[in-house]
């Protein structure tokens, strides 16, 4: 995973430094952009005991690089904060007594997808990989009729994360656009040395973009 990683980083960096000459061709330009947008996140736990999650609402917010190739494709590598996580329910019972726990996990990373786009008339389709560096990770935990209580749990999770991104989106403007993307994880982001507790990343992100004039 650590080649990936360097190969991944490599290529972000190696095309950052050749936006310029890019850039100096009759059909290609740079073009810096914000965005920010909704979440739908959640956590894919697989195993003997896996619990069964539900995705939370959640942000993202950030800022992109739209590299034009010629006039129907461009590269876009991003930096983007999102946030992520799931929630689950278990319960335990201790004599007669019945806990009912609803717990949520609040993960938050910086990532960094490396989009290819290709875009015909207003509407554009976009597909790249994704490494993603966790930030916080924190783990609430509601206990009904107990109170609740907020631990981090960032020893629970592994620092970095590989993913996919797929989506498509729509021109309203030169600058204006929307977009729906998912990110699917491809690595096990679990900190855990048992072969068969796994955790992936999924998140659904709707967001809107905004391209600044050269």
């Amino acid at each position: 995973m650590k080649k990936l990683v360097l190969s991944v980083m490599a290529v972000f960096t190696f095309v950052l430094s050749n936006a310029q000459t890019i850039s100096q061709s009759k059909s290609s330009k740079v073009q810096f952009g914000i965005k920010g947008g909704l979440n739908i996140a959640n956590l894919n736990f697989s195993g003997t005991e896996a619990p069964s999650t539900k995705a939370v609402p959640n942000l993202n917010i950030g800022a992109f690089l739209e590299i034009g190739i010629n006039d129907k494709w461009a590269f876009q590598p991003e930096l983007i904060y999102s946030m992520q996580g799931a929630k689950f329910q278990l319960i335990f019972i201790e004599g007669s007594t019945v806990y009912d726990t609803r717990n949520t996990f609040k993960l938050h990373y910086l990532n960094i997808p490396l989009m290819m786009k290709y875009s015909e008339n207003k509407i554009f389709f976009e597909a790249g990989p994704q490494i993603g560096f966790l930030t916080s990770a924190k783990l609430k935990t509601e206990v009904k009729g107990f109170g609740s209580d907020e631990q981090d749990a960032s020893e629970i999770f592994k620092k970095i994360d590989l993913g996919l991104g797929f989506g498509l989106g729509y021109n309203f403007t030169k600058q204006l656009s929307a977009n729906f993307r998912y990110n699917i994880g491809l690595t096990n982001i679990a900190e855990s040395e048992s072969d068969d507790e796994k955790v992936k990343n999924s998140v659904f992100a709707l967001s809107l973009a905004y391209k600044f004039k050269n």
